[in-house]
């Protein structure tokens, strides 16, 4: 108790005692507000952001993997942002990882005492092969979950970078970290209940963390996500409204150089912009390092 009373993310919120007697509009609109101090405290730490994202390129341009850790919603969390890097920018499954204590199962049913083993945390890390060349980013609210820690040591011990995403000042995370992303969004309107205030800052953040990567990797073009894959109906629409936009052409035209191209944007918006044939597009693509603004600089 006295070492809950130390973490920040166990504190009482002043504002809410008295939440159970409020009505439901009140109710809502006081969790609204608190919600407002989520982007405040995320702004504090913008630079410890933009560091981790350096770093993770870094790594990724040179053949590594992100890797997120975690347990509970912070392990969550850290899953659902892997998972959304394939359809959206086009990468292989195996690039952007997520752990979280218990494994898949976990995920939709909490298993007991996972997130208590220093010891699970490091062998989730041998399973997957993690390595040197990777970058891991250990997330949790309260700055102190063994699993977590587990998995930062192993990963220093084998040299690689480790990154911490936390909602607690001092924590024992940020003492297991090259680079500490700590935003502070205040005591929770429900006491304890890091899901609300510290699940939305780390959520903020590791949108932060993946969609830096990926602009830096040459996956966006303007502001359109120009390596999604057609693997759907609406990805597909999605795919003909993004070549339209890029490329300044009708829909005919942008559909015709997608199949041209395998259905590939950044291939079709480069042969439209530059008037060249699906290789040589590609190959203008390849010298800019998939970059579609450096290609047609180039150009």
């Amino acid at each position: 108790m006295v070492e809950l009373r130390n973490i920040d993310t166990e504190q009482p919120n002043v504002r809410s005692m008295h939440i159970d007697s409020l009505s439901t509009l009140e109710m809502v609109r006081l969790i609204n507000e608190e919600d407002h101090r989520v982007a405040e405290a995320v702004a504090q730490v913008l630079p410890q952001v933009a560091q981790a994202v350096d770093i993770i390129y870094e790594r990724i341009h040179r053949g590594g993997r992100l890797v997120y850790c975690g347990a509970g919603t912070s392990g969550r969390l850290g899953v659902l942002d892997a998972v959304e890097c394939p359809p959206t920018y086009g990468v292989d499954p195996g690039l952007v990882i997520g752990l979280m204590a218990g494994g898949p199962p976990a995920f939709v049913k909490a298993v007991e005492g996972a997130e208590d083993s220093v010891e699970l945390g490091r062998q989730d890390l041998v399973n997957i092969g993690f390595s040197a060349a990777d970058v891991l980013v250990g997330i949790a609210a309260s700055g102190r979950t063994p699993y977590v820690l587990g998995a930062m040591d192993y990963a220093r011990a084998l040299g690689a970078p480790v990154l911490a995403l936390t909602c607690c000042r001092n924590s024992e995370l940020s003492r297991h970290a090259d680079v500490t992303m700590a935003p502070v969004p205040g005591p929770e309107v429900i006491t304890g209940s890091s899901r609300m205030k510290s699940g939305s800052a780390q959520k903020m953040i590791l949108n932060m963390l993946s969609t830096g990567v990926m602009v830096k990797m040459g996956k966006v073009y303007g502001n359109l996500m120009v390596d999604v894959k057609a693997s759907n109906e609406k990805l597909y629409q999605r795919a003909v409204s993004i070549v339209c936009t890029a490329a300044g052409v009708g829909e005919k035209k942008a559909r015709e150089a997608l199949e041209k191209s395998g259905y590939s944007c950044k291939t079709a918006i480069v042969m439209l912009l530059l008037d060249l044939g699906p290789e040589e597009a590609n190959d203008a693509l390849r010298r800019a390092d998939g970059h579609i603004a450096a290609a047609i600089a180039e150009a």
